[in-house]
């Protein structure tokens, strides 16, 4: 699923493109994957974006003249990507736009699964639609986290996941930022010691910014992840062979070293949950 520093990379690439010219049409969209109905979509009709901007993991398009915005929630597998006049377009996308000169913004998704969403929002709603979002990820410092964690007695890798608490992180950079924090994925958020938390605001921080380096310089996922999707491989701390645990709709990928000092995690298919 991207994440904040893929969905702040996307951001920085389609803000100059989104501004060059007033929209011809907007739509079709896939029937699951526009959200909204009123205003309509051909409201943007003869409007210029003002740019795009990121909240968390959406993209937010304002108009020109700032009464309509325009959101985007990838999800797991969406792509919104700027199509330059004459260039070739995917035939079926699950929602497009058309500028006057010919340019095209498209979300793309892939499986059979549509999860991937557009609203088309007045301004006064835009802050209601994103009241629930906890504050920026990569804004946080010790002092601020410090009452987030204290707040919800909550195992860390579902904390840094959950958007309400703390926005823009998801399971992959969950894994690298407690993997450089060396605290478990397990361990309790009311439980960690004021070192422990600074240590995991640092990494926070530390991470989300090489993350959004390197998606900038192009960096595929191999090139970027040290911990997520590397079983087995040397931890970048210690070296110890990285360890997972399975859940049903996500992997939590740790070292049982530095980590976890030496327990291995189980998780519900295998055994009873270990601290």
């Amino acid at each position: 699923m991207p994440e904040l520093p893929e969905v702040e990379a996307w951001r920085r690439q389609l803000d100059p493109d989104v501004k060059r010219s007033p929209i011809a049409e907007a739509g079709p969209a896939h029937i699951a994957t526009l959200k909204t109905f009123d205003p309509p979509l051909s409201a943007l009709a003869v409007e210029g974006f003002a740019g795009v901007q990121r909240r968390a993991k959406r993209f937010l398009l304002p108009t020109d003249d700032g009464e309509l915005v325009l959101m985007v929630h990838l999800m797991s597998a969406g792509r919104l990507t700027y199509i330059a006049p004459g260039a070739k377009a995917p035939k079926t996308p699950v929602f497009r736009l058309r500028f006057v000169d010919g340019g095209e913004l498209v979300l793309t998704e892939a499986g059979k699964k549509k999860r991937a969403g557009v609203w088309l929002l007045r301004a006064d709603a835009v802050e209601a639609e994103l009241a629930s979002l906890g504050p920026e990820a990569d804004t946080l410092t010790a002092e601020t986290l410090a009452p987030i964690l204290a707040g919800d007695n909550r195992r860390l890798h579902a904390l840094l996941r959950d958007q309400r608490a703390l926005a823009g992180i998801g399971r992959a950079w969950a894994n690298e930022i407690l993997n450089v924090a060396k605290l478990s994925p397990y361990a309790l958020s009311t439980q960690l010691s004021d070192e422990e938390t600074d240590r995991l605001a640092a990494a926070i921080r530390s991470e989300l910014a090489r993350g959004l380096e390197l998606r900038l310089q192009g960096a595929d996922d191999a090139a970027t992840y040290r911990v997520h999707r590397r079983l087995g491989e040397p931890c970048p701390n210690c070296a110890t062979p990285l360890a997972q645990i399975d859940f049903e709709e996500h992997t939590i990928f740790y070292c049982p070293h530095c980590q976890t000092g030496d327990r291995v995690l189980k998780d519900r298919r295998m055994s009873r949950l270990l601290r």
